[in-house]
């Protein structure tokens, strides 16, 4: 049998409106009680009056089959089908958060990322949540979860300056806001959920434009009034700041760091972030009035295997992972001899040989996870003692795996170096590890709230990621490396951002002033305002002001060779040649 999937609500897919007289109808209906009227038709055979119009209309003749050629009606769409209703006007208190989303988008985001992210996205929330307080819908804790969850995750802008982070910690705020406004549980109805933002964007726009025209059409004189009395107090403001800031310096520099700086030249710039702020606030406002039930979207079950059928390819898989870790723990636990005796490689290629090996490894037992949950036999309890037992049993094994591809990665760290690559690669191995303990803890207790259990999951692991300082841990840990056996990769440590200065402060002339040199010049030549500054450019400025980084005489190749870092994945003392396997 075929899988395939269907649009049918389900009784926990109902809109999550608070019950009153205003709700007439069952909240698991998607029409209204008019056009449910109007789709009734008559019982066959019943006493119908005869249809009025021209005697030619009237005449019963033969059944004629539809024209396959004729267009239909208008058809909804699959996104209007799952929405609820249409919501009612837009509130005012709504309409001013999204202008105030629009105007502080302009003002703030062009120069770059920082806390004005958190301050922009403060009254996109809040007209969200008068949108949803307008459409009675009740505040749910997984929606005050994704909420806080997104939140949170844009002070990581606020506090690092590396870009990497940055950009995971910004696409997963998204993602979690849109799953707090529509609201899903199951696994389809999570993924579609944290892109289901990005639906609301034309039925958003239309929806603010008729809440502006209606207001424009009764409201003329009172909107003249409200510009007449804004354009006063900006003149006065204008006038009295100008003589102010040149009465006092002091006041002078508090005011320009506290006005944003908007040129002729940037407007086109100014004008984009305007309207991205604009419609990503209204279609957040509408998502909260009519979410999408992405959950009523549902994918049955693939057809039953027999128990032999379906046990026996993985009981052999779980016999080859059985052997592959008895030998990973005589090799790894043996030490480096014990690697030299046994493969005849360095521990260092020993380590990176088999990583990304072990990474996939890991990806592809999830998929083979998913595969055998949707073909599992379903008979009754033996049936699912069986289940439990065979895929628990792989999970624990594959849980192993993931701890010797750490442990690997752990070598090679230590024989070459930290680097974004590989830091990056272990966050998502020590990630998947989570996953597979989240989906034994789902055997044993229920898979209810496995899919937004993974969910956040993910979202934490991005938000610990970006606040441990990515690039700050990797100059602490090539520091250290250096401290030990004088190797170190000045030009591949010169290049991280700001984050990284405390610890490359630590090292000694003129590697310092090597390593420091490109973060100062970028340093200098930025001048963004406190909003658009992360605490780690504000530390790094600090730092480097106490202890101004020389411009030595001597060469920085010349440091380089003397410190031993002439080769990136050199191995210094060990003799390791240059190794192109991680050019990051």
């Amino acid at each position: 049998m075929s899988d395939h999937m269907s649009a049918t609500p389900r009784p926990e897919d109902v809109p999550e409106r608070a019950e009153g007289p205003e709700e007439a109808e069952p909240s698991g209906r998607t029409g209204t009680s008019g056009q449910a009227a109007l789709s009734k038709a008559p019982e066959p055979g019943a006493n119908a009056e005869p249809p009025k119009g021209p005697a030619s209309a009237r005449q019963v003749g033969p059944h004629r089959p539809p024209n396959p050629w004729q267009q239909a009606g208008p058809q909804a769409s699959a996104v209007s089908r799952l929405r609820p209703a249409k919501p009612a006007a837009i509130r005012s208190a709504t309409l001013c958060s999204v202008l105030a989303t629009a105007i502080l988008s302009s003002l703030l985001l062009g120069d770059g990322l920082g806390l004005n992210l958190l301050i922009v996205a403060i009254p996109a929330a809040l007209g969200a949540h008068f949108a949803a307080q307008a459409a009675d819908r009740r505040l749910r804790p997984w929606t005050a979860v994704w909420a806080v969850g997104g939140l949170a995750l844009l002070a990581v802008p606020a506090l690092r300056d590396a870009g990497w982070p940055t950009f995971l910690a910004v696409v997963s705020a998204v993602a979690l806001g849109s799953l707090a406004l529509h609201g899903s549980r199951s696994w389809l109805g999570v993924f579609l959920g944290s892109w289901g933002l990005f639906s609301s964007i034309a039925d958003g726009l239309a929806w603010g434009g008729r809440g502006v025209r209606e207001r424009m059409a009764g409201s003329r004189d009172r909107l003249g009034v409200v510009f007449r009395t804004t354009a006063v107090a900006v003149v006065l403001l204008i006038v009295f700041g100008a003589l102010f800031a040149s009465a006092d310096a002091a006041f002078a520099d508090v005011l320009s760091a506290l006005t944003p700086d908007v040129s002729v030249g940037d407007s086109p710039w100014r004008l984009l972030l305007f309207v991205i702020g604009l419609v990503g606030a209204l279609a957040a406002a509408y998502s909260a009035a009519a979410p999408v039930r992405w959950d009523g979207i549902t994918v049955r079950p693939g057809k039953a295997r027999g128990r032999l059928e379906w046990a026996l390819p993985l009981i052999v898989l779980n016999l080859l992972f059985a052997v592959f870790i008895a030998v990973q723990l005589t090799v790894l636990l043996g030490g480096y001899d014990k690697v030299m005796a046994e493969t005849d490689l360095s521990y260092a290629q020993y380590a990176r040989q088999g990583f990304w090996q072990l990474l996939w490894a890991t990806l592809l037992t999830l998929l083979v996870i998913a595969i055998a949950l949707r073909r599992a036999p379903r008979g009754g309890v033996r049936d699912r003692t069986l289940v439990r037992a065979v895929l628990g049993t792989l999970c624990l094994l594959t849980l192993i795996v993931v701890a010797s591809a750490l442990r690997r990665m752990d070598l090679y760290v230590d024989a070459y170096g930290l680097t974004r690559l590989r830091l990056s690669v272990a966050a998502v191995e020590l990630w998947l590890g989570v996953v597979l303990v989240l989906i034994m803890a789902a055997g044993a207790f229920g898979a209810r709230l496995l899919p937004r259990a993974v969910a956040a999951s993910a979202a934490v692991a991005v938000l610990a990621f970006g606040l441990i300082s990515p690039d700050g841990l990797i100059a602490e840990q090539n520091v250290q490396r250096y401290r030990a056996d004088h190797s170190i990769d000045i030009d591949y440590l010169r290049g991280l951002s700001a984050d990284a200065v405390p610890a490359l402060d630590t090292l000694p002339e003129p590697l310092r002033s090597c390593a420091l040199k490109d973060i100062e010049r970028s340093l200098r030549a930025s001048d963004a305002p406190w909003y658009a500054t992360s605490w780690g450019q504000a530390r790094a400025r600090d730092i480097l002001s106490r202890r101004s980084a020389n411009d030595p005489a001597q060469s920085c190749d010349a440091a380089r060779t003397s410190g031993g870092g002439g080769d990136r994945d050199g191995d210094g003392d060990r003799g390791e040649q240059y190794d192109p396997y991680d050019p990051y």
